[in-house]
């Protein structure tokens, strides 16, 4: 399998050669030997690199989750780096002190996310080159279509280097996202929350039905990736993609357990195993194990677990709760299981569970899951009243899918 900026200075160098480019990427930018995109383009003859652009987490990779990434130059590329992640917002001094409530908070506004125009004066083209993970809320599309709008408002051409969707391009799960109601940082345009598509497939979407103005688009596809594969399958180089999704395991459960972060409990932030450990003071694992077994969730199991987080919800506090252990990936739906686990928790630690019902509904999308959930409806009237917008939107995708 060949990545877009492997297949980039292979067959398409006339899309950067000449030109003065902004970076936009982050430590994935690798081509198949690991070797940086930002260390490619400055060995490459005729290209010039002006200015690098971080999303969430920064350039660097580092930042966690909601945190302010400042301006900076670095002294050994000798280049500016924008971030585009708060960078024209200062923080507030009290941040740290509950950065969960700031994450809920700033990651649904838009303002301090968008390429300002005298970050790219003095460029000549873009260049996106980030892993995504496969879900609506990671939130490196969504700097990709601000991005995207920039550029066609400077007049500037877009230039996207395809990655493959580490959970495959053929399942989707989730609600659509109710634009423009429901459109937030965490989640721009009417997608589902798992949406089966790479991000140059994305990008082409967004440009002929959703940026205000189009861009000057160019996606430089993959070669030998199948929609039917996860990363693993691959033999592309995994990097991390953010400091709390460490493999593939961990966005292969993220699409339903990042609703956690709407909840009062813990989705693993502060531990090895984020998004796969969940739970709290007040919850018994092995009691929450037995019963979530008990309900027979294709493709998974539940083993009890105990874990002190060292930062984010209930820090220096012994949680019980579970690890998710997912068996068959291809059967396994990850937002129908974790609605399964919140009204499992519900029922055995009744008044205990919280919905934060603002953030809840922007990583969903849409209010009427969480409605249905605090009515009492079954998890599976729920997951069954989201298929007719799959389906939808399954044609919808389907001029802009660039592999079979």
């Amino acid at each position: 399998m060949q990545l877009g900026v492997d297949r980039l200075f292979t067959q398409f160098p006339e899309l950067v050669r000449g030109k003065r480019l902004g970076l936009i990427t982050n430590p994935t930018g690798v081509d198949a030997g690991y070797r940086s995109i930002i260390e490619r383009f400055r060995r490459e003859p005729g290209v010039t690199l002006a200015a690098l652009y971080g999303p969430e987490h920064g350039v660097r990779g580092n930042a966690q989750a909601g945190e302010y990434v400042p301006f900076f130059h670095d002294a050994h590329l000798g280049l500016p780096v924008f971030s585009l992640y708060g960078q024209s917002q200062q923080p507030p001094a009290d941040m740290l002190t509950n950065i969960d409530a700031y994450m809920r908070d700033y990651d649904t506004r838009h303002t301090g996310k968008t390429v300002e125009r005298d970050m790219i004066h003095a460029v000549e083209a873009m260049v996106f080159d980030l892993q995504d993970v496969g879900t609506r809320v990671y939130t490196y599309v969504a700097t990709m279509a601000y991005a995207m709008q920039a550029a066609a408002e400077a007049g500037l051409p877009f230039i996207v280097l395809d990655r493959p969707n580490p959970i495959g391009g053929t399942a989707m799960e989730g609600p659509i996202l109710e634009f423009p109601k429901h459109s937030s940082f965490i989640g721009l345009y009417p997608v589902p929350l798992r949406h089966g598509m790479t991000a140059g497939e994305l990008a082409r979407l967004f440009n002929a039905k959703f940026l205000p103005r189009p861009v000057d688009l160019t996606v430089v596809p993959m070669a030998g990736w199948s929609r039917a594969q996860w990363f693993d399958e691959t033999d592309a180089p995994w990097v991390m993609p953010s400091p709390n999704m460490p493999t593939v395991a961990t966005a292969t459960v993220y699409p339903g357990q990042v609703l956690l972060e709407g909840t009062n409990l813990s989705e693993g932030r502060g531990t090895t195993k984020p998004f796969e450990y969940f739970g709290a003071p007040w919850l018994d694992g092995y009691v929450l194990a037995r019963e979530l077994n008990a309900l027979g969730v294709a493709g998974a199991v539940f083993r009890e677990t105990w874990f002190t987080p060292t930062f984010s919800k209930f820090a220096g506090e012994r949680c019980g709760g579970c690890q998710i252990h997912v068996l068959e990936r291809n059967a396994f739906r990850s937002i129908g299981t974790t609605l399964a686990i919140l009204r499992t928790i519900d029922r055995l630690a009744p008044g205990k569970l919280e919905l934060h019902a603002d953030y809840f509904d922007k990583v969903m999308g849409t209010s009427t899951v969480r409605e249905a959930f605090v009515r009492g409806d079954a998890v599976g009237d729920i997951v069954a009243g989201w298929q007719a917008g799959l389906a939808e939107f399954a044609r919808l995708r389907e001029p802009f899918l660039l592999y079979r």
